[in-house]
């Protein structure tokens, strides 16, 4: 597999996160990527650490980097993590009320509901 369309081909995490860190500093990096190991407590080795085992938050890094440097930006990849949303025309829609058919011989007035199951007519 070539690497030849990847903007990030050769650009170690770690080299990410430190001019990530040098640009904004630690606190706006973390107002701008809401994950702990930027706001409590943070380093490079903590972040890092992190960022290897948590594919979205290190796709978040790498689209911040991607764009703080001007090069060519992915394709938005599908969260998994969402639950797939309903149909937009089965929302639109009402549901219908179905109306209750009445017996013109068994509904007279004056008699009981169900008088002609329990024997009450």
């Amino acid at each position: 597999m070539t690497q030849e369309n990847n903007p990030l081909h050769g650009i170690k995490l770690e080299t990410i996160v430190t001019e990530l860190v040098e640009k904004y500093g630690w606190e706006e990096l973390g107002s701008r990527i809401n994950i702990q190991c930027f706001k409590d407590n943070p380093s490079v080795k903590s972040s890092l650490k992190f960022l290897r085992k948590t594919q979205w938050a290190r796709d978040k890094v790498e689209y911040l980097y991607l764009k703080a440097n001007k090069l060519p930006l992915p394709p938005p990849k599908d969260d998994s993590r969402r639950p797939a949303s309903k149909p937009q025309h089965a929302a639109a829609k009402k549901p219908q009320t179905v109306k209750a058919q009445t017996n013109k011989s068994t509904d007279t007035p004056g008699k009981p509901v169900n008088a002609n199951i329990w024997g009450n007519g």
